[in-house]
């Protein structure tokens, strides 16, 4: 009991953090047809948005990693969210210019500090706690995270998307002096809310600057119960499990964040007005919000991580196998629904990748965050598949089936490898006989 209050103050810290990276992460969901809009981009280009907010992790995650070695996990924070206030910010000439480059700088920066600030976030929920049970830590985060999500989608949908589609029938007839002049007024929208975020980003930083943050060690985790005795490893890539992990949380990214960033540009493609459509993101927070409640109460007193991570691989198979073969508002509520195991997918994989990794535990988180830029790819390939093919946009769903085999494949063996050695040694066995 002890131990458990003790690591309660860090975890309320960082659910606040987890707060701010759901606010600023999922209204790419509203700023990508907001800026298809104002900008005049194709589904392809609009998805940029999402590209460039998680190429960054890509890029950054193991500078992170290096940073957090000789800043310590509380610095590193600060550092991260300062960063981030330095993206946002950078929205404001790019409003006033209406440069879509400017925006997609502005995004990676802010996606560099949020891989900095989750590069030491997620790793210290996994390890100020029992392994069995990072699933369900993470799983509060998430409700913090998808929370925030909800609220940005709602406030800043609001602002954004309010009255979008008369605003695109009225540049659809307007000369190219008047579409302009209605296009820099649309697009000024933006700046009073992002100079809003950037004050709360530094204020943040202040917070967990002055807060009794602790610093912990990473020791070795408690077994699952299927590890063996292993040696003394020299790479962190001797481990299996947390290699297959990071492929794994690269299509698991895919299926994160089309069902959110991409829904409204699918429900346009399916002639559902923008109106209506602008809400379809905050439906699959609010499913992926109770997946996450799920998780906290499921994982691991009545699920383990592995079988939630199955469970949830098969249920994305068949909704999106509903998606592709229905059309209208029944396509639309199997892609929402997907919401509901995709909250448990970052968790699960999380916990089963990063255990027992000792002192390679930051550079094995640097690694899992390098792979979320699944979550910039896979929806690129979504948008130019509605391009392609518009009068079929249910093609672009399938970009999720071989990601959900993937983690069907991790869930079930995957996850279980300890040793690259037994494989070979098995291989080269069969080729000598």
């Amino acid at each position: 009991m002890a131990k458990a209050k003790s690591y309660i103050y860090p975890l309320i810290i960082i659910a606040i953090l987890f707060f701010v990276f759901g606010f600023i992460t999922w209204v790419n969901g509203i700023l990508i047809p907001y800026f298809q809009i104002c900008l005049e981009l194709t589904n392809f280009q609009s998805l940029l948005v999402a590209f460039a907010s998680y190429i960054a992790y890509f890029f950054m995650a193991i500078p992170s990693a290096w940073i957090l070695k000789y800043t310590g996990y509380k610095k590193g924070m600060v550092i991260g969210l300062l960063i981030m206030a330095l993206g946002t910010v950078m929205f404001v000439p790019a409003a006033f210019s209406r440069t879509y480059l400017l925006f997609l700088g502005g995004l990676f920066v802010t996606g560099t500090g949020l891989a900095l600030l989750q590069t030491a976030a997620n790793p210290y929920v996994a390890i100020i706690g029992p392994s069995e049970s990072t699933a369900q830590r993470i799983g509060f985060m998430g409700i913090a995270n998808k929370t925030a999500g909800i609220l940005s989608q709602r406030i800043l949908g609001a602002i954004f998307l309010l009255n979008a589609d008369s605003i695109v029938a009225s540049i659809s007839t307007a000369s190219v002096t008047e579409k302009a002049a209605i296009l820099d007024e649309y697009v000024l929208k933006v700046v009073n809310p992002y100079l809003v975020i950037t004050a709360i980003l530094a204020l943040l930083a202040v917070m967990v600057f002055l807060s009794r943050l602790p610093e912990v060690e990473e020791s070795e985790d408690e077994p699952l119960g299927f590890e063996k005795p292993e040696g003394s490893k020299t790479s962190v890539f001797q481990y299996p499990y947390l290699v297959l992990g990071v492929i794994a949380l690269f299509m698991a990214a895919g299926c994160e964040v089309i069902p959110i960033d991409g829904i409204i540009l699918y429900s346009r493609a399916l002639d559902i007005p923008l109106q209506e459509s602008r809400h379809f993101a905050e439906y699959t927070l609010y499913a992926m919000l109770v997946g996450y409640v799920a998780s906290t109460v499921l994982i691991p007193k009545w699920l383990s991580q592995q079988t939630a991570l199955k469970y949830c691989s098969i249920s994305g198979l068949v909704l999106i196998t509903g998606a592709y073969f229905s059309t209208g508002m029944v396509s639309i509520y199997c892609l929402i629904c997907t919401g509901f195991g995709a909250a448990l997918l970052w968790g699960t994989i999380w916990g089963l990748a990063i255990r027992n990794l000792k002192k390679f535990t930051k550079i094995g988180s640097a690694l899992l965050l390098m792979s979320v830029i699944g979550g910039g790819i896979f929806p690129l390939i979504f948008g130019s598949l509605i391009d392609w093919n518009p009068a079929s946009p249910q093609t672009s769903l399938l970009v999720l089936i071989p990601c959900y085999l993937f983690l069907l494949y991790y869930s079930v063996w995957g996850f279980k490898k300890l040793e690259w050695q037994k494989e070979v040694v098995s291989l080269s066995s069969t080729t000598a006989q």
